[in-house]
């Protein structure tokens, strides 16, 4: 048989590659002298090429000439030099930077680890021993007497800070105006920044018609959004009819307080004056609509029901949620106000109220009903400006939190370390880096190994501390970890954003809500959005690390000692459907 030479590069002195030599191949068959393709045996690449060979003939191609050339270059234009420049490289570069991101994402883990378990032991035992706040603070109803009259309530301000807000406006101004409280002793504020004229008289003729019947309310607008919610917020705290009032209750325009709101949380404020702030636990009207709505009401019962409740309740300090609250307008004074430096103004005055020494209680009993984002695109701005604005804030006050001197050496360390670092930053980074990119890069590299413990045992301890507080919808978990992986993507950008003030660092988007369309039969599919241009319905990020989760699964199925792709090719999967658009709800009010 007559020997064929197999391609070379011609290498100068340096290294460099020269030339490449397919001529052999051009006039000389196949021999089992060819070098191998890279990371395929010999014998499963001749077999492999064969097999081309068939499948072309049966569907009837006759480019059996190109056929046989690609066949030849196939099996033989990966040359031993190259095979072992790749492993030189992978061996000496590749495998020892993927060695120090193992070592780091372990360490983050079990960060993360330590720090959800002591949440979840924290939570668990005030459900197990309902320690309720009005066991740990003093709580008496107001009641007014015949001497006092409605003197015994002290005044009481509603903001509801709102943008466009055409179909929840009524939902909103509706339930501020019917709270139980006397009529005398509250001031409704709506504060539109509507740049909708249409929306901004339908809001104001709302206010009119409320006011008509004996409510008193007030229709403030600006000549301009500066500060966005926390600029209008600060601009309504100015007006001299604010002076009056001792406390101050905040909803989003979509949020829906019962008309038992402040008289379940203002007793709170009245008979502890060290308290600041008052949270209530969001609840959420369309929870049912899809599947991305049911897996957003899992973190959330979550960030409720553990985060906040375990840092009321150990540090009498957690993150104010921007809504659903009742601020002491002196603590507000004496935190600075409102600052609209980062995207998070809520959680920055809850900052710098703890750093005075104020405590902030969460009312889990409380509850008020609102509205989840139904489409991805919603809810992924939503989590880029919360995300985006908590790194930001941290990089801001972290020094200042150090240095300050009103509170405890351990509630400045929970703080730092807990409640920012490893929830605001860690969180993020290690669920996309270890999950989506090491794991699956270590397939590809044999000379890295991960322990089991990391890939496996504290994952599933961490989805199962978040599943206990979620029983009835444990079966949704699954889900739930392959679309928090995706958003990890979305999240660990908003992270670097913010810690680094890059690009759209301040960028705020209002969060798209539907209200009282959720409620009618006249919601209907955007079938113009299936017309519309391609780039407008797919995530190219998203189908890009399917394909790479795919390459790997597949190489693993192939070639691997460990059984990772029954992970990545779900996770794919996952990356896929959204990448499509496969995710949430394709609905609009009429």
């Amino acid at each position: 048989m007559t020997d064929v030479q197999p391609p070379v590069f011609a290498f100068d002195p340096v290294g460099n590659a020269s030339s490449l030599n397919l001529a052999p191949f051009l006039h000389h068959p196949l021999s089992a002298q060819s070098p191998s393709i890279l990371l395929l045996p010999p014998r499963a690449t001749v077999t492999t090429s064969v097999a081309v060979a068939e499948w072309a003939r049966a569907i009837g191609l006759s480019f059996s000439g190109g056929l046989e050339l690609i066949e030849k270059l196939a099996t033989g234009a990966l040359p031993e030099q190259i095979c072992s420049v790749w492993s030189l490289v992978r061996t000496k570069a590749i495998a020892p930077v993927l060695r120090v991101l193992v070592v780091a994402c372990l360490i983050m883990s079990v960060m993360l680890m330590m720090d959800v378990t002591f949440m979840a032991v924290v939570s668990l035992t005030v459900k197990l021993f309902r320690l309720r706040p009005e066991k740990r603070y003093k709580w008496e109803a107001i009641r007014a007497d015949v001497e006092t009259g409605s003197l015994a309530y002290p005044m009481v301000l509603v903001q509801i800070p709102m943008y466009n807000e055409r179909e929840v406006y009524k939902l909103s101004i509706g339930a501020a105006c019917t709270l139980s409280w006397p009529a005398d002793r509250i001031i409704i504020q709506v504060l539109d920044d509507s740049t909708d004229p249409a929306v901004k008289d339908l809001v104001a003729l709302e206010c009119k018609l409320w006011a008509g019947k004996g409510m008193n309310i007030t229709y403030e607008v600006r000549d301009n959004r500066k500060g966005f919610k926390a600029g209008a917020l600060k601009r309504g705290m100015e007006h001299g009819y604010v002076q009056q009032c001792e406390f101050v209750a905040i909803f989003d325009a979509d949020f829906q307080p019962e008309a038992d709101f402040l008289m379940r949380t203002i007793p709170y404020l009245v008979s502890n004056s060290n308290i600041a702030l008052v949270q209530a636990r969001w609840e959420f009207v369309n929870y049912s609509e899809c599947l991305m709505t049911r897996i957003q009401r899992i973190s959330l019962d979550y960030h409720f029901k553990v985060e906040q409740e375990s840092g009321s309740s150990t540090f009498a300090f957690f993150g104010f949620n921007g809504t659903a609250g009742v601020w002491r307008v002196s603590a507000m004074e004496e935190a600075g106000g409102w600052k609209d430096r980062t995207t998070v103004e809520d959680m920055d005055l809850a900052v710098r109220a703890g750093l005075k020494g104020w405590k902030l209680l969460y009312a889990g009993n409380v509850k008020v009903k609102c509205e989840l984002p139904s489409t991805f695109m919603a809810y992924r701005k939503q989590q880029h400006r919360w995300t985006c604005g908590a790194a930001n804030l941290f990089r801001k006050v972290a020094l200042n939190i150090i240095m300050t001197k009103n509170v405890s050496t351990w509630k400045k360390l929970h703080v730092v370390y807990s409640f920012f670092f490893v929830r605001k930053i860690v969180t993020h980074i290690v669920t996309f880096l270890f999950y989506s990119v090491v794991v699956p890069a270590s397939v590809l590299v044999p000379e890295v190994t991960i322990p089991l413990w990391g890939v496996m045992y504290i994952p599933t301890a961490i989805t199962l501390l978040n599943a206990i507080r979620n029983p009835r919808l444990i079966h949704i978990m699954p889900f739930w970890v392959l679309f928090e992986n995706v958003m990890s993507f979305h999240r660990m950008k908003a992270t670097l954003v913010g810690l680094l003030e890059m690009g759209n660092v301040n960028e705020w988007v209002v969060t798209e809500k539907l209200g009282e369309a959720l409620k009618t039969k006249e919601t209907k599919t955007k079938f113009w959005a299936l017309l519309q241009p391609i780039a407008f319905r797919i995530n190219f990020s998203e189908l890009g690390f399917a394909a790479y989760l795919f390459f790997c699964a597949s190489y693993n199925v192939a070639f691997g000692k460990n059984h990772y792709y029954v992970y990545l090719y779900v996770q794919a999967f996952a990356f896929t459907a959204i990448g499509f658009g496969y995710s949430g709800s394709a609905v609009c009010n009429s």
